[in-house]
This record gives C-alpha cells, structure tokens and sequence, in this order.
C-alpha cells in the first residue's frame, strides 16, 4: 500500500515540482513540494474518515477558489464547467439574442436588448424579468441561464417573462450577433468628429480606421476618441489603434513581471493614418485595461489631450493557463507600464486594510513621470487627465445607485408610464428628481454602503447573540441617521443623477445610437473637447507644442 501511495501521490508531486525550478521558483522549490505534499495528504485523509459523504471535486473546487481569493480579482480557477459556460469570444461575433442580462437576487432581468437583434425584434425591453426559457423554470435552476439562449443559427425559443407584473410570452430566434468596437461616429460640427470606441475586441483597430478614414473624407479635421465605460480587451488592439495616430517603432506599453519571459515590449508595426490630427481622448472612472494603454500612450507621447476623470486603474496582464482534465487557470503574470513608464494598476492586492480590501495609492504618494515633452504626469493608478472635469466624477452614492440597480428600475417604471415620448428630449425637473427619491423610499431601496452594510450586520450578530432587544432603540436610532445622511446625499448629487437619469430614459427610446446623438449636442465632457480644439493656442499650450 506504502508503495502505491508513493506511486500515486509522492512521485506526481515531485514531478510536478520539479517543473517549477525553470520559472525562477529554485528557492521555494523545497516550501513548494512540502505543501503540495501535505494538502495531498489531508485531502486523502480527509475524503477517507469524514462523517458524512463528500463530494471530492466540490471540495477541491472551493479550496482551489479560496485560495485565490487572497490574491487579485483577475486570478481565477476554471473548473471543466466553467471552461465550457465562460469561455471568451473575442472575435466580436456570436450566435445568440443580442442582450445584455444581469442574474440578481435568482432573477433573470434583460438590461438592454440591443437595436435589430433578436431580443428586440422578439419585443423585449430593458426592465423585463425572464422567468422561463424553452421548458426550463428560471427559479429552479442554478447554472448560467443565458446558457439556454445558445445554439444554431436560426433556433427558436419560446420565452415567459414578466413586465409590470404581467406574465408574457414571446418566441426568439438565434441569429449572428456581431458587437461592434465602434457602434457610433459622427461628425460634431464641420470640422469635428466624434468616434466611441467601446470594447477592444478584434476588430478594434479596423473599426476605428475605418471611422477615422470615413469622418477625414466627410471634412473632419480634429478627432475626439470616447473611452469612457470601456473595459478593455485585446492587447494588441491597444497597440494597433495607437498606431493610427503615431508612427512606426514607437513603444505604446511595457509588461514588466518577476518571470524574465513575460517581460514585453510591444510597438508599433504600421504606418500611421495621420500623425498630426488634433486629438482628445475621453476616458472617466469605468475605462479600463486596453483604454488605459491607449490614454496613456498617448498623453505619454503627448500625442493626445486626455479629458474626463480618472481611469479605473486595471493594470495587471492575464494569461490562460490550461490544466489537466480540461480545467483553467487565468492567472497575473504581469504589470502594464505606459511609455514613461508609469504603471496604470491602481489598487495592491498585496497589501490589505482592516475590512480586508486592496489598498490604493495614496494621493500624497504618486510619483511625477515626464511625457516626451517634459509635461509632468502620474502614476497612482489609472490615467489622469490633463483636464480634469469635477462635474464627471461619480460620487459614492451615485455608484450604489448605479451597482444597485436604483436608477436602472426607476427608468423602467417611467418608461411604461410615458410610452409615447418617442425621439424626444425630456427635462429631468426638481419634481422628476422627488419622484424618483419617494421612488426608492417606496421600493426601500439599499445603498449597501459600508456603514449601512456594517451596521445591518450588527443587528444580525445582535440577533444571534440575544442582546438586539437591548440594543433596537440605538439601532433604531443610527439607521434613521443613515438614511437622512443618505438623502442628504442624494440632493448633494442631484446633478450628476439627472443626468444619468436622462441618459437611461433616451437609451430606452432610441437605443445606444441615440444617446451618442444626444451627447455630440449636449455632453460636457463632448463640449469640453470641442472648445479645447476650436481653440488652437490652448491646445498646444496644454501640450507644450
């Protein structure tokens, strides 16, 4: 039996860790083979002599997790499910309704159905709640629904959904799905053109050229690139869409790692489209990853004027990984750099507060780079406009409001009860603004702050322990405060919360193209852009040319 174990166990360890001296992992070679080693020994042991039945793969999954958990976000296990449900696409295309849809509380709840694609020619609205797909019962089952809207082209699939409360039903049918990279370009006026760059998947660069190229033959010359709620994707996207505005050979970002073959240079390859065209970029707290390297490039090479609000600061590389038995590991294997060598990531996922979250940068303790013309810019985390606009910034309560669901749902209510708005413009009024407040009031709508969070689970250990009968009254007393905090900030950001407002109600009537139509007349963040490049002298001023 000793020698099967050793046969089974001993020698794939060793093995295994042998593999590890070629990555730089000499030193730890013998803590390496000694943990695998005893976690081998304990998941045996443990499997052997529990009380109740295990389940081997189920308890290996979330010990796997639980360990990746002290690391980044972006280091995830895939387990052989997972591979098949989550695997990316980066090619743009799929087979599917064309919707984006959110899971929330074991609800199915359709958060934008996308203009000409399935989900809209088969009637569905932002707001409805699916609660049946084909013959399967949304509240009994547990995996990834969306999963059911796969198949074949042409596929049709009968669907129960609620709306207002009534039960409807509704058949879709699979088609093609191509998300674009750029789903908007206009010209702003005669000499501006205005292009939304919205996710970088392969076709990236191409749209972008081709929207470029189509605005410089329509008489645009000067260029705002919108950024804003992009989350990134492909690499070399980033690179190739800097290639459109600056020449060959030119460094756009830097991977720098502890392992010397992750360590990159990546430049440009191609010959530029115009490398003189006025430029601004737009970027505010959701533009993230490959719209960082972008932004950052850019300003580095004081090629562009970045405008907006802090970026998210998402600076750390992923790879795949593939394992045995058809699992995944997506691990961090590197940090981004831009040209003058600031690193874009924002929060240290080594380094903890009390209630267990990354800690980020201080202000006081970002380091000064130099752009190639001597500007000063930062690091910290994110890329930092060179003009700042306070008003772009979301507050604490307007991102609970936004994470929750709060403006998205009082949308949906206002929607039904406004049908025939149509393509117009409304007001958001101090009036719209107290509905919308008795709006959450009736819903009880939760912030989840941390404060309210906190105190909630004070009750809740109150509770187990016996003492929130002596402690209600006080409870009693901090929420009523809480709440009145929060209504205070509410009327604190009522501008910032119109405007979202306004945007979701015309994203509901005229679909995304119609909210970029709205901001190339009306945006602050477009006007801004606008006035810096009708106005030559501050724009070279601001880029020391």
């Amino acid at each position: 039996m000793k020698s099967f174990f050793k046969k089974k166990f001993i020698l794939p360890i060793a093995a295994s860790a042998f593999l590890f001296i070629g990555v730089s992992f000499k030193d730890d070679f013998f803590e390496i083979a000694k943990q695998i080693e005893i976690f081998t020994t304990l998941f045996k042991e443990l499997n052997k002599n529990y009380v109740d039945e295990t389940n081997p793969g189920d308890l290996m999954d979330k010990a796997i997790k639980g360990m990746l958990v002290s690391l980044d976000p972006y280091t995830v296990y895939f387990n052989e499910q997972d591979v098949v449900r989550f695997k990316i696409n980066n090619t743009g295309e799929y087979t599917g309704i064309g919707a984006l849809l959110t899971r929330k509380e074991d609800k199915l709840i359709v958060k934008e159905a996308y203009k000409n694609f399935p989900a809209d020619k088969a009637g569905l609205k932002a707001g409805d709640e699916i609660t049946q797909i084909g013959d399967v019962v949304l509240s009994d089952f547990r995996e990834e629904a969306s999963q059911l809207f796969k198949g074949v082209k042409n596929t049709k699939i009968d669907i129960k959904f609620l709306r207002q409360g009534k039960v409807r039903t509704t058949q879709i049918t699979l088609d093609e799905v191509e998300i674009k990279s750029v789903p908007f370009f206009a010209k702003v006026d005669d000499k501006t053109g205005y292009i939304v760059l919205s996710q970088f998947n392969k076709k990236a660069a191409l749209e972008t050229k081709e929207a470029l190229e189509q605005l410089k033959k329509e008489g645009a010359e000067r260029i705002i690139l919108d950024l804003r709620d992009n989350p990134g994707g492909l690499l070399n996207e980033a690179v190739n869409i800097c290639n459109l505005f600056v020449p060959k050979n030119e460094i756009i970002v830097t991977t720098k790692s502890k392992i010397e073959k992750h360590n990159n240079t990546y430049k440009t390859t191609r010959d530029p489209i115009d490398t003189t065209i006025p430029l601004i970029i737009i970027v505010n707290g959701r533009s993230a990853s490959a719209s960082e390297i972008v932004a950052g490039a850019l300003q580095d090479l004081d090629r562009a004027i970045v405008v907006g609000s802090r970026s998210f600061g998402k600076g750390l590389v992923q790879r795949p990984v593939d394992l045995t038995y058809g699992t995944q590991l997506k691990v961090t294997i590197s940090r981004y750099y831009t040209p003058s060598g600031r690193c874009i990531q924002a929060l240290d996922y080594s380094k903890k507060d009390s209630n267990g979250k990354a800690v980020k940068t201080d202000e006081k303790n970002y380091t000064a780079f130099k752009t190639r013309k001597g500007r000063t810019v930062y690091d910290g985390g994110g890329i930092q406009p060179d003009v700042e606009l306070e008003e772009t910034k979301s507050s604490a309560i307007t991102n609970a409001l936004i994470r929750n669901d709060g403006i998205f749902n009082y949308v949906t209510t206002y929607y039904y009860k406004n049908p025939d708005l149509g393509d117009r413009i409304p007001t958001i009024t101090d009036a719209d603004f107290q509905d919308f407040k008795q709006f959450l009031k009736v819903q009880k709508f939760s912030f989840d702050t941390e404060t309210e969070l906190a105190l909630k689970n004070t009750l809740v250990i109150a509770k187990k322990e016996k003492i929130d009968e002596s402690i209600v009254a006080e409870y009693q007393q901090l929420l009523s405060a809480l709440q009145k905090s929060e209504n205070s900030l509410l009327d604190k950001s009522q501008k910032e919360i119109k405007n979202l407002i306004l945007d979701e109600i015309i994203k509901r009537y005229q679909y995304q193209e119609g909210l970029y139509r709205y901001y190339i007349k009306n945006n602050l963040e477009v006007k801004k852009s606008v006035n810096i490049l009708e106005n030559s002298n501050e724009y070279k001023t601001i880029l020391k040319i």
